[in-house]
């Protein structure tokens, strides 16, 4: 299996399985830094302080798990990437996406290195963490919880959603600290203040979407859950 991209016209690109992966799945620990709202608000004033507030109740958690459900439009070629499985989260630089649907595959990071392991493959891909550079890759930044990220972002309006008990956050990245990203949507269920769904969108004019169920803040989980074991006869690719 190649890593790469396939040109399309007018210099567009389409995302190949791996690069969609290694892309979709940062997005989604957004959560590890967010989680709970305590009410309703509209505007933006209200919404930065808000999402400040959801900053500091969320970045102590430890662990976190959930079902998620993903959708990842790919550009001009009309069709939808969809998955859905279990993923888990632990601090430090430690997450594991258990894809069951369409095919099994795993992804994985162990705290020092990425792994994606696509369906039906013997190639295991392997990229290294750049904790260092995690301040200035927004997603990953969102992912591990690094930082500060109401320095990378402000709160352009959180607005009820009309029948459907949910509200929903937008988020902007602050000038050019957050060159990957364009916005981020939030949609945050108003009984239990957990959020739902997160919908990134990038430079390119590609977008991630994600859906979440059965979520759990600081679960208790096994610490091998997040050590990587090679499949036998399988290959390392670098990268």
């Amino acid at each position: 299996m190649r890593v790469g991209t396939r040109h399309l016209p007018e210099g567009k690109e389409e995302l190949s399985p791996v690069r969609t992966l290694y892309r979709a799945a940062p997005a989604a620990l957004f959560l590890f830094i967010v989680a709970f709202l305590s009410a309703a608000f509209g505007g933006a004033a209200e919404g930065e302080l808000l999402f400040r507030r959801v900053v500091r109740k969320y970045q102590n958690a430890t662990t976190l798990s959930a079902r998620f459900r993903q959708e990842v439009p790919l550009q001009n070629v009309g069709i939808v990437r969809k998955a859905a499985g279990q993923v888990y989260f632990r601090r430090p630089l430690r997450m594991r996406w258990d894809y069951r649907v369409p095919g099994e595959q795993l992804f994985l990071a162990d705290g020092k290195y990425f792994y994606f392991r696509p369906p039906g493959s013997l190639e295991v891909f392997r990229r290294p963490i750049d904790e260092e550079a995690l301040g200035g890759k927004v997603p990953l930044l969102l992912l591990f919880g690094k930082g500060d990220i109401t320095k990378y972002f402000r709160v352009e309006e959180a607005v009820p959603l009309k029948g459907r008990e949910k509200t929903a956050i937008r988020l902007l990245p602050k000038g050019k600290e957050a060159p990957e990203v364009r916005r981020i949507d939030l949609v945050v269920d108003d009984a239990d203040l957990t959020i739902r769904e997160i919908h990134l969108y990038d430079r390119l004019g590609g977008s991630n979407h994600l859906y979440l169920d059965d979520v759990v803040i600081d679960p208790s989980l096994p610490a091998d859950l997040f050590r990587f074991r090679k499949p036998p006869g399988s290959k390392m690719v670098e990268g």
